[in-house]
């Protein structure tokens, strides 16, 4: 039996960003003269350019700009502010001794994803980290809202999965999108409600929600048990 796989979201699932994302837009759009929306949460999760193409009045031709100065401060300021969720390293490291292999999949562009998983030491329990290409201000390709499914399917094409056993494969996030990603490829999503999800967004699309790391944990053994040996 091939061993299980896990993928996990980064923002409000490994990492705790706290204002580095939210504040770091407001003050990008303050910067350039924009309107700066009263819920800065729901840019936590999808591309910087969706955000602001859905979120806010800022004109197609500033959007470059405005992202610009939103992943400049992140890299210098973002990252000071961020840390990981209590229990998640504790609960990396059985998995990771358990013979689990696993992988970021992130819609944070791919190179500042490595620099954040490098950064708090992560990078010792995933095999690949699988993000958004650098391109914020481009537009969802094939008119998605956003890159989920392509990037989870980076993710398992570098683990080398070609079919992922649903009972044996699964995605670990705290927005729709997650879900949305995890279903276009046949496999669960668990949901964690220490997250950025808005109000009933956890209640959809998710085959579970845990509360804090070690329910998640609980949560896994589904998907992660050592397979039953025969006589």
């Amino acid at each position: 039996m091939t061993a299980p796989v896990v993928l996990w979201d980064l923002d409000g699932t490994l990492l705790d960003p706290a204002g580095a994302i939210t504040g770091g837009i407001a003050r990008a759009l303050a910067e350039h003269g924009h309107a700066v929306p009263e819920d800065l949460r729901r840019f936590v999760g999808p591309p910087v350019g969706f955000s602001l193409r859905t979120f806010t009045d800022v004109p197609e031709e500033e959007i470059p700009r405005v992202v610009a100065s939103y992943r400049a401060r992140y890299r210098t300021e973002g990252l000071a502010q961020t840390r990981v969720y209590p229990g998640v390293e504790e609960l990396l490291e059985r998995l990771h001794h358990a013979g689990v292999r696993m992988a970021v999949a992130t819609q944070k562009p791919e190179p500042t994803a490595e620099l954040a998983v490098e950064k708090f030491g992560l990078g010792r329990w995933f095999e690949t980290v699988s993000g958004a290409a650098d391109d914020a201000a481009a537009a969802p390709r094939d008119g998605l809202a956003h890159d989920k499914p392509a990037i989870i399917a980076e993710a398992l094409r570098r683990l080398g999965v070609d079919a992922p056993d649903p009972a044996r494969t699964v995605m670990i996030g705290d927005r729709r999108y997650d879900a949305e990603g995890a279903l276009a490829h046949g496999i669960d999503c668990l949901g964690v409600a220490w997250g950025f999800a808005d109000e009933g967004e956890l209640g959809t699309g998710f085959a579970a929600v845990a509360r804090d790391a070690a329910e998640l944990g609980e949560l896994l053994a589904r998907y992660t048990a050592p397979a039953p040996t025969g006589r």
